[in-house]
């Protein structure tokens, strides 16, 4: 087979792995954003790590556990040398029922345990390479949570422990624990919290992110229009960013922005994303796509420089917090370290 083409790596921060300028987010694979065809996303995994992408992202409640088996079978159906590339990168801890429903978090030191027991049965790996809580647990403080990843890092079962959405305090007290490779959380022109207190913290202490989101969930790709009616199963459906007026001012910055891209020869996403890599060395986007079109679209951003001018444009197109709604319904935002 043809050598797999190089892409740009960036590394999770001072500790963490080298990875691919951009990784795959795998979550619309397994139903939240309604039905996906699974032919279509072991296909879109697999073109992923043909084009050199390393990092695959996923969640253990994503389709309660679908997910990762998704990801199983498209890397034991991978050829071998692309399949020892791939990076896992899971988030657990969210606590579902057989309605879908979702009952908080849970960060305990024993169920970090168990979490990634069946995690690692699901994936079929021998280790997960970096492993975070999706939340944090608001009964557990943080130390107890990361050292317990700690200890899972000790034993060999995971490489690199990572956090998600949380704030600046949290960072500091979870970093004096162990080390940190990175922070995901959602970072893209409609959502811009993290500047102000989060990426500084980040950069001070030499952690990297994985931005999720950069699209908006696919708000700003440039192909949600004004008469798209979400389908059952889609969680965007209850998004305040998604409805009504919220949704038609928001499209509004997309117009804007169209207007930028067309004007560099790019696409609406491709601007989108070429943005959130502008914004350092130490950011590595994670691309939702689920279907091949969609990801060699994202990865075309990897060719877009934007200059000076550029910035400027994108700027008056999409200033900072020109977004109406907030990015997860009230219920939701409560679990948010990030947000607090």
């Amino acid at each position: 087979m043809a050598p797999t083409p190089a892409l740009p790596t960036r590394p999770l921060g001072t500790t963490g792995p080298q990875v691919s300028a951009l990784g795959l987010g795998c979550m619309g694979m397994s139903g939240m954003y309604g039905s996906a065809d699974r032919t279509e996303s072991i296909a879109t995994i697999h073109a992923a790590l043909e084009a050199g992408v390393t990092l695959l992202d996923t969640g253990d409640f994503y389709g309660m556990g679908h997910n990762e088996l998704l990801i199983n079978e498209a890397l034991s159906k991978a050829p071998a040398d692309l399949r020892e590339r791939a990076l896992t990168s899971v988030k657990f801890g969210a606590l579902r029922d057989p309605d879908s429903g979702w009952h908080g978090y849970d960060g305990r030191p024993a169920a970090v345990k168990n979490f990634v027991t069946y995690s690692l049965q699901r994936l079929g790996t021998g280790h997960i390479d970096i492993y975070r809580i999706a939340r944090v647990d608001p009964h557990v403080p943080i130390e107890e949570t990361v050292g317990a990843i700690a200890e899972l890092v000790q034993a060999g079962h995971v490489r690199h422990i990572g956090l998600s959405e949380v704030g600046a305090e949290t960072i500091r007290r979870a970093a004096a624990v162990a080390p940190i490779a990175d922070l995901q959380i959602e970072y893209a022109l409609i959502s811009r919290g993290i500047e102000a207190e989060i990426l500084p913290t980040l950069r001070e202490l030499g952690i990297g992110i994985t931005a999720y989101g950069v699209l908006g969930r696919g708000l700003i790709s440039g192909h949600f229009t004004r008469d798209r009616e979400l389908t059952a199963g889609d969680f965007r459906a209850a998004g305040p960013r998604f409805q009504g007026d919220n949704l038609q001012h928001n499209l509004g910055l997309v117009d804007s922005l169209r207007k930028v891209a067309e004007q560099k020869g790019v696409t609406v996403a491709q601007i989108a994303i070429a943005w959130v890599l502008s914004r350092g060395d130490d950011i590595v986007p994670l691309i939702g796509a689920r279907r091949r079109d969609r990801l060699t679209e994202a990865l075309g951003a990897l060719d877009v420089t934007l200059d000076a001018d550029d910035l400027a444009m994108i700027e008056r197109a999409v200033p900072a917090d020109a977004a109406v709604g907030d990015r997860y319904p009230a219920a939701q935002m409560a679990h948010l370290d990030s947000e607090h």
